[in-house]
């Protein structure tokens, strides 16, 4: 969260340096964008485990609404991959997990836009996990296994929430998210299957269709 805060500064600083360009608050826009997430998990249980970050892609389309100049609402619809990379002990015997969850996520962010090169955004996101991919390492075995989901379980289906913000440079954009779980993943909770919420910082590049 410190970092995410330092790179909303940052991005803050450098939008009151870039060059003047029409002012577009009040139109109404659509683009792609697509980028990286550096993700994690937070609030986990499960015996001796320990999780590091995992780099996933990122990619979808955003459309922008405004509500006068210096408002709006901006959902999004993404192709997001999570999860993490962990270490722990099973019956005495150490062994390594690295977990990709692929998700469909929608936030909904409400807009503000105090000038035309920055948009600040802040609002809930509904994430659908679609597919997950663990890969499984002891001294002993190591194995693979994928499962697809059809979201018909709404344990799959999390409420979080997500802050960030949009540098605005003609039609193309550089974005910075973080967001978290609200909610855990609903898991049994045991060392090989821990029960976690998810974390992440996003950068992307997009572009304005129209």
């Amino acid at each position: 969260m410190k970092n995410l805060i330092i790179l909303i500064c940052l991005t803050s600083l450098i939008s009151f340096q870039v060059s003047a360009q029409d002012d577009n608050r009040n139109a109404f826009q659509i683009g792609i964008k697509g980028g990286i997430n550096f993700a994690n998990v937070y609030d986990s249980e499960g015996e001796d485990f320990t999780a590091d970050g995992k780099i996933g892609f990122v990619a979808g389309a955003f459309m922008s609404i405004p509500l006068g100049s210096m408002l709006g609402v901006q959902p999004e619809v993404l192709f997001s991959q999570k999860g993490f990379k962990a270490q722990g002990s099973l019956l005495g015997s150490s062994y390594s997990l690295t977990r990709t969850s692929t998700f469909i996520d929608v936030p909904i962010y409400f807009a503000i836009k105090p000038v035309s090169s920055l948009t600040i955004l802040v609002g809930p996101q509904f994430s659908f996990l679609t597919k997950q991919k663990d890969v499984f390492e002891n001294s002993l075995t190591s194995f693979e296994q994928s499962e697809e989901f059809k979201n018909e379980d709404l344990r799959k289906n999390i409420l979080g929430a997500s802050i960030g913000v949009d540098l605005n440079i003609s039609r193309a954009i550089l974005g910075i998210r973080g967001g978290w779980d609200l909610y855990k993943n609903h898991e049994d909770g045991t060392t090989t299957t821990p029960r976690y919420k998810n974390a992440w910082l996003q950068a992307t590049v997009g572009i304005r269709l129209f």
